[in-house]
């Protein structure tokens, strides 16, 4: 699948059917989960109706972490098979990964300071994700600023793979420090600490930004490819006219 949808042809072709679909079912998800979240689960006996805050704040978190994976993989990608196509994801998904986690650090200071009585709060969990975002600006500010574009290459997809370093720190660090946090509840629907009116709605959620994501990175790198293309149309020489013509 990656092999196909390496050539730029075939991937504006698979992007042309797939990103609709994705984008619909985004919409779809959305309307459906923010319906569920807000009317059709219950408060919480202790946090009352803040904790309508994780419909927003997990999925972002999750969608964060996620997009960092998949710009890892881009990465180490473009560094082995130095394929252009893996360039226009990876800056993608950074883009949109930056985007999520600066979402899951606000809705995550907005839940904190009515839960835990405080905006923020240096513990391992809110320290990582924070790291994480500085990592993404990072990363887009090598490809805004570094104007040798090969060069470019290289130093990104390197610093990414090794920025992924801090997933598994972000995962455990409920557990390898002492953290406002509490651990992973979620197994499957109805699991202790978590009923399923409330595993639902934050499922169908997750899911939503999920296919928001595909989306946004799949017409993000549909726009790079095209401005490629159109650079190098650009910088075409002009075709020499004969003296036969004149």
């Amino acid at each position: 699948m990656i092999n196909y949808l390496a050539n730029p042809k075939r991937f504006l072709n698979f992007e042309r059917i797939a990103a609709p679909i994705f984008g619909t079912v985004a919409a779809l998800c959305f309307v459906i989960g923010i319906w569920l979240g807000l009317f059709n689960s219950p408060a919480d006996e202790v946090q009352g109706e803040s904790v309508r805050i994780m419909y927003v704040h997990v999925p972002a978190a999750w969608s964060a972490m996620m997009a960092y994976a998949a710009l890892a993989i881009a990465s180490f990608v473009s560094f082995v098979w130095r394929h252009s196509l893996a360039d226009s994801a990876a800056k993608a998904f950074a883009l949109n990964g930056a985007v999520f986690t600066f979402l899951a650090l606000a809705t995550g200071s907005l839940w904190g300071k009515p839960t835990w009585g405080t905006w923020w709060q240096w513990d391992g969990r809110m320290t990582s994700v924070l790291v994480l975002l500085f990592i993404y600006l990072a990363y887009l500010c090598l490809w805004s600023f570094m104007e040798d574009e090969t060069r470019t290459r290289r130093i990104a997809a390197i610093f990414a793979m090794v920025g992924a370093i801090n997933l598994p720190i972000i995962k455990f660090s409920v557990e390898w420090w002492n953290s406002l946090h509490q651990p992973a509840t979620i197994s499957n629907i109805g699991a202790p600490g978590l009923p399923a009116e409330m595993a639902w709605p934050l499922a169908v959620m997750t899911l939503a930004y999920t296919m928001l994501f595909a989306w946004l990175s799949l017409t993000q790198i549909k726009t790079d490819i095209l401005r490629r293309q159109a650079k190098r149309a650009s910088q075409k020489p002009a075709s020499k006219i004969k003296l036969e013509t004149l």
